[in-house]
Formats: C-alpha cells, sequence, structure tokens
C-alpha cells in the first residue's frame, strides 16, 4: 500500500497523489467509465487522494460521477482542487467572484466542503492575490472549504499571504531532479512555517523514464505538457546532459530492481518538506509502479551517481514558476489563461 502523512491531526493524504490534468482531454481520448474504473482502483491500491482544478475541463465533475458510482470508496479520498481565476479578471476580482468559483466546485464534485483549495494567481502586477487568499479564508471559516492552499507562489507572495494570517496546509510546485527551483527559499519556507510540499512534474511529464533513454531529442510533440517538460530540459542543460540523468538513474535503478521513474519519484519525496508527489495518469496501466516506488531505499552511492550529473546543471533559474509567469517568455507563452471564464 502507498504510505500516508498527515498533515493535520484529522487530515492525511496519501504521498502519492493521481493528477486530474490528464484527465482534461488534452492528452487523448478519455472514456469516462473507464476513468471511473481506473479511479477505483487507484483507491484500492491507496492512492486517496486526487487532485484537480476548476480549469481542468471536465475532471471535477468526473470524480463527482466517481463519488455516486462508488460510494464506499468516494469516502475514503481527499479531493484537491484548485480556484484559478482568468488572468482578465484579476484586476476586478470581487469576494463574490470568489464565492462563485467555489460554489462551482461543490456542484461538480458534489460535496459539501471542499477539502483542499489550491490557489493560484496569474499575474503579481494584479495585486489582489493576498485579499483572494484571505476571502477564500473566509470561506474555510465558513465551513465551504476544510483547508487553503496554494499552487505556484514564489518565496516573497507566499511570505505576504502567511503574514496577512493565511493559515496555508499544502503549496503545489514543480519539482523534480530537472527543476529544483523550491530548494531555493519555498522548501525552507513551507519547512519552517509548517506548509507541506506537494510536487507535480516529479516524472517531467514521462520524460523521466526508460522511454526516452537513448532517444534521440524530439523534434515534435505531440502534447502541451510534452512541450512544458522539453522546455525545463533545454533549460536544464540540454538533451545530452538530460541522457547522462538517464543513464545514471537506470544504473540505480537496476541496481534494486526498480525503474527510472521509481528513483526519480523516490528522489523527490526524500527532500526537505515534500510531503507527496504527484503523479499524472489516464490510466492505472502504471498503477504497480507507483506502488513500488516506496520499495525503493536509495543509499549514499546512489544519490552520488545522480547528484555528479545534477551538479552539471544549468538552471532552470530563478525561483517557483518565475518563468512559467513572464507570457512572453518560452515558458509563459505556451499557457492559456483563460479557462475559467
Amino acid at each position: 500500500m502507498i504510505p500516508r502523512i498527515q498533515l493535520t491531526p484529522d487530515y492525511s493524504i496519501s504521498r502519492v497523489i493521481k493528477g486530474g490534468w490528464h484527465l482534461a482531454g488534452g492528452h487523448g481520448q478519455i472514456d469516462p467509465d473507464q476513468a471511473l474504473a481506473d479511479m477505483a482502483r487507484f483507491v484500492e491500491a491507496g492512492i486517496t487522494t486526487f487532485d484537480c482544478a476548476d480549469i481542468y475541463t471536465g475532471v471535477e465533475e468526473m470524480i463527482g460521477a466517481f463519488r455516486r458510482a462508488y460510494p464506499s470508496l468516494a469516502r475514503q479520498i481527499q479531493i484537491h482542487t484548485k480556484y484559478v481565476p482568468d488572468l482578465s479578471a484579476l484586476p476586478s476580482l470581487t469576494a463574490e467572484d470568489v464565492e462563485r468559483g467555489i460554489d462551482r466546485s461543490l456542484r461538480r464534485l458534489g460535496v459539501e466542503r471542499l477539502d483542499v483549495v489550491q490557489f493560484h494567481w496569474w499575474d503579481y502586477a494584479a495585486p489582489r492575490y493576498v485579499e483572494t487568499a484571505m476571502a477564500l479564508d473566509r470561506l474555510r471559516a465558513a465551513g465551504k472549504i476544510a483547508h487553503v492552499s496554494l499552487t505556484n507562489f514564489d518565496t516573497p507572495r507566499l511570505t505576504e499571504i502567511l503574514d496577512a494570517g493565511v493559515r496555508v496546509l499544502t503549496h503545489q510546485v514543480q519539482y523534480s531532479l530537472l527543476d529544483d527551483r523550491p530548494a531555493r527559499g519555498i522548501a525552507r519556507l513551507c519547512g519552517e512555517t509548517g506548509a507541506a510540499l506537494l510536487a507535480y512534474g516529479s516524472l517531467a511529464g514521462g520524460f523521466l523514464s526508460a522511454r526516452w533513454l537513448g532517444a534521440p531529442e524530439p523534434a515534435d510533440l505531440t502534447n502541451r505538457s510534452l512541450i512544458k517538460y522539453k522546455l525545463i530540459i533545454d533549460d536544464f542543460g540540454g538533451w545530452d546532459l538530460f541522457q547522462a540523468l538517464l543513464r545514471a538513474l537506470d544504473g540505480v535503478a537496476r541496481k534494486h530492481g526498480a525503474a527510472i521513474a521509481q528513483v526519480a519519484a523516490r528522489r523527490v519525496l526524500e527532500r526537505p518538506a515534500v510531503a507527496a508527489v504527484i503523479i499524472g495518469a489516464t490510466s492505472a496501466a502504471h498503477l504497480e509502479e507507483y506502488q513500488g516506488i516506496f520499495a525503493i531505499e536509495l543509499d549514499a552511492n546512489d544519490l552520488a551517481t545522480v547528484d555528479q550529473v545534477l551538479s552539471h546543471r544549468q538552471g532552470p533559474e530563478g525561483d517557483v514558476y518565475d518563468l512559467e509567469r513572464d507570457r512572453h517568455g518560452r515558458h509563459g507563452a505556451i499557457m492559456k489563461y483563460e479557462l475559467n471564464g
């Protein structure tokens, strides 16, 4: 079974979280009935925490359908959704707008209270992110939300929100062997304040797997997830350094009778303040592999093998989500900013 971690005295999550982005249709056709059956298999395997968002088309509704179809399993799950107002809405966003968004997620999921709401803000030049976090916290006090969380905030803005008195349960950030930006401030701040890190992108959209070991550099990628993480590989140091990392991970994996993806995820789970990794999955095909993450015990030689390659990294630079927040840059240009209208 998948280990759990206690975030508060009365709230725990699985240390592997089932991601929902891949169910939004951007990674191929989704069979709704099969998706619900796969959700059941994840819960039975101990992956009881589901990640979704108001901007993941149809995913909140799909989890709501799972709750109706599998009521006994539904009682075991934790649902982490997101509140992501559109870029154009930020300058004029009101507390009433926030409540309407939360009410919509409640209806879609078919619950009376949201377990966790992870708040994202596209543009710090629109200065209402602290007020919006406080509005969410008032909805927590009113009983519509159990826990307020954040996603993709940098260290100074996380500090602002904490200083405003908002209790932040978790902070979801991109964190992998390729992308160590959380280690430059966010991880320390979260460790000091008790906010747990939830790591997405830990497998870099599937790049950190045997499928890409020895493969030529791709010229044409099929979905936005692969494009996003290929940009991270470019910043990390390019395809040759990435292949060196895969070779190092493959050597460690073979020593333990494991897979590259398992070693990559396990290493992130061992980083300070990291409570769980979010694994994007369109099906339960790799469920046994996810369960095997916790059978690995990495020793000093394993860490040294991987760290020797990581010592040659060139990036990505900056704080959490800095590159993605530049709408005119390579990372920001592929984002979609108006999905919640």
